[in-house]
């Protein structure tokens, strides 16, 4: 493991949030998030954001498909807990009636909800070897998720019984990445590799019902994994007597329909150490991955003469392949974060 001098001590200063009620805590969040947008270091819809401090430089896309409303909810978080070498990305895909009013419930609270659990995770630690603690983050994540799920379970104005969304977040504190996923939005790392091109490697699983593991827990669970003849290799989960289709995803928030039956909240989080040949990493919502490669994205983004330009041009590229790749297919909602490690002239494209 990376020694990483002083983080706990560092954290746990940078990222105080003092709680002495719940009403007070509710204060608290809020105004994280009004900090944040008052410093432009977040950015919630399109557009580029470039460190003050650090090399890291995003650029964020988001782009209405031919469905109805945009169901996508994104956050691009510079400077998170005024920790100035921590960026959180998060990416939200809503689904159902509420789906749009449910991504964007959650694209508000799950930033502050995940400062608050590390903060409080940091407090609390023994451990004083100055690794990167990567097994707090993780513990933090699986909280916030859990809780976000409880509060969209309870929300007084929003119905999550038949709608949801998917969460992608990848937090990235100086050298470390730390991706946390329920849902198939997904995390696509760019690598230079020793022959000098970029290579894609995939950090998130897109976690579809038929996934071996996935579709074990739903049949012990007593729902059903199908796909119809119409929609070949398209796996959904079923409720034991429904009979229409369920979702094609096992894993999200909301949707309490199938809570019962196999469907989870819970993200599966994983960690890794950024080297100097690792450039950038693009996340992005299945709009963007149902019609091109891993590999085909990073190669557009690298090839962006403009960085700033890098989550659009994905974007409309994806955009303009359904027409090809899904001719007849209302297009889906297509969002992309692009969040670069590097200064410009240090990248090999």
């Amino acid at each position: 493991m990376v020694v990483f001098p002083e983080v706990i001590e560092e954290m746990v200063r940078n990222m105080s949030i003092k709680k002495k009620n719940n009403n007070e805590d509710d204060g608290n969040k809020e105004k994280i998030g009004k900090e944040g947008r008052k410093n432009k270091s977040m950015i919630c819809l399109s557009g580029s954001v470039k460190t003050s401090k650090f090399e890291d430089m995003a650029s964020v896309c988001s782009k209405r498909g031919n469905k109805g409303i945009n169901q996508d909810s994104l956050v691009l978080w510079e400077d998170l807990g005024c920790q100035g070498d921590v960026v959180l990305c998060g990416m939200f895909d809503g689904h159902g009636p509420w789906g749009h009013m449910i991504s964007k419930q959650v694209r508000k609270s799950l930033p502050s909800q995940l400062l608050t659990n590390i903060q409080q995770n940091l407090s609390m630690q023994t451990d004083q070897t100055h690794l990167f603690p990567f097994n707090l983050w993780k513990q933090s994540c699986l909280k916030t998720y859990a809780t976000i799920d409880e509060e969209l379970k309870q929300h007084p104005r929003i119905d999550s019984f038949y709608s949801g969304t998917t969460a992608l977040t990848v937090v990235k504190q100086g050298r470390h990445l730390v991706v946390a996923n329920a849902g198939d939005s997904r995390a696509v790392l760019a690598v230079t590799s020793d022959d000098g091109c970029l290579k894609s490697i995939q950090l998130s699983v897109d976690f579809r019902p038929n996934l071996p593991e996935e579709a074990e827990r739903i049949k012990q669970s007593k729902g059903k994994v199908l796909c119809l003849k119409d929609e070949p290799g398209v796996y959904r989960v079923w409720t034991p007597d429904s009979g229409t289709p369920g979702l094609a995803i096992s894993r999200a928030f909301g949707d309490y329909c199938s809570k019962q039956y196999g469907l989870i909240s819970v993200p599966d989080v994983s960690h890794r150490v950024i080297t100097t040949k690792d450039q950038f990493v693009i996340v992005a919502t299945d709009g963007v991955w149902d019609v091109m490669s891993n590999q085909e994205a990073v190669h557009i983004v690298s090839t962006t003469p403009n960085r700033e330009m890098s989550a659009k041009r994905l974007v409309d590229c994806a955009a303009r392949a359904w027409k090809s790749k899904k001719r007849g297919f209302a297009r889906d909602d297509m969002s992309a974060i692009c969040l670069f490690f590097h200064a410009a002239h240090t990248q090999n494209d």
